[in-house]
């Protein structure tokens, strides 16, 4: 018994000190990926001549290729990547070496403009949401606090929630808002942290795997199939000029990385659905030498288990793998750590008061 009893207690001091010191963070990514859940929206309402085009859909494949093609040659020297359609961006933009990006019109290949501070907030604050903006370290701070969120902060919480309320759990679901603000404070804590447990195990699962992806997949390689390797194929050689001028047959093309100075191949990047769907996240990967070498190849439909499976991670994470339901609980979520930041504090604050006041009478 007193065993169970000084568990109970080593329980509720990491659940408080870890949700004091790694709650902050966890507030923070959740805060930043909230609002990230509506960047696409955001961005293309607060940027229209940039980002959308009228009547996209008309536009073929062919005509998308072309004029990639088109801007490819004219500044081809000073290139480092081109972006085809993609979710928010229905042109086509253009990232030169001296860090700047160009839109240009899918159809005419006209001139548009270059980045907006609005397209530039929605970057700084993903970096902020997956790396604090610290460099080199920030994002294993980002991604350890998430793993401690989850493993020490969300199952503590559960554990002392079940604790209390397992022989009666519609209890541990109640909010009296006419109580006192203490016992209000108290029940949103609970409640919140209950309520939330799954998808907030489930975001912060999926989000650690973007700082220890390595980790993961070799985790995930166990449910391949012992038999069968990755092949890359390199029998195919599919020559430069046709992969920008013929569309492939089940994948768009996404986006073309140029050589630079890290980096001396061509890089292919494929999706199979431009714009933001709900359902799994197909893509295709292809990285070829300045001689047609084909480096490697890997695609959805013919993938091992394992990257079929992690490649899920980042509709998951944002929620739009069950499309604007899941991306609705995705945004709530993202604001619960926050709440429960503030309510736990406060409750700590209160306890410590109090205590503070019994030791001044004694």
């Amino acid at each position: 018994m007193n065993q169970l009893l000084h568990f109970n207690r080593t329980i509720k001091k990491i659940h408080l000190w870890l949700g004091i010191s790694c709650g902050l963070i966890a507030s923070i990514s959740g805060l930043t990926g909230s609002l990230y859940v509506w960047q696409p929206e955001l961005s293309s309402a607060l940027n229209p001549k940039l980002l959308t085009v009228s009547e996209i859909d008309t536009i073929s494949e062919e005509t998308l290729l072309q004029t990639a093609s088109y801007l490819m040659k004219r500044h081809k020297d000073s290139l480092i990547r081109i972006n085809l359609p993609y979710r928010e961006q229905q042109t086509v933009s253009l990232i030169f070496e001296n860090g700047e990006t160009h839109y240009h019109h899918p159809r005419t290949a006209s001139y548009l403009g270059t980045k907006s501070v609005s397209i530039q907030f929605f970057e700084d604050l993903l970096n902020i949401h997956r790396t604090l903006g610290i460099p080199k370290i920030g994002k294993y701070i980002m991604g350890s606090s998430t793993i401690i969120f989850l493993l020490s902060i969300l199952c503590t919480g559960i554990y002392i929630w079940w604790k209390a309320y397992g022989n009666n759990l519609k209890r541990g679901f109640i909010i009296k808002w006419k109580a006192k603000k203490k016992k209000l404070n108290y029940d949103l804590h609970k409640v919140l942290g209950a309520s939330f447990f799954i998808p907030l195990a489930l975001i912060a699962f999926s989000g650690a795997y973007f700082t220890y992806n390595s980790y993961y997949k070799a985790a995930f390689t166990l449910l391949d199939s012992p038999k069968r390797t990755q092949s890359n194929n390199s029998d195919i050689q599919p020559k430069f000029t046709e992969l920008i001028r013929k569309p492939d047959s089940i994948y768009a093309l996404r986006a073309i990385y140029f050589p630079s100075k890290n980096n001396k191949d061509f890089h292919f990047r494929y999706i199979q659905d431009r714009f933001i769907e709900p359902g799994f996240r197909r893509s295709k990967e292809l990285k070829i030498t300045k001689t047609d070498e084909v480096l490697s190849l890997t695609q959805f439909h013919t993938d091992l288990n394992s990257n079929k499976i992690t490649a899920q991670f980042y509709p998951i994470h944002t929620g739009e793998i069950a499309g604007i339901y899941g991306r609705l609980l995705v945004f709530i979520s993202g604001l619960v750590p926050i709440t429960l930041y503030i309510t736990g504090f406060k409750m700590y604050f209160l306890k410590r008061k109090k205590s503070l006041k019994t030791k001044r009478k004694n």
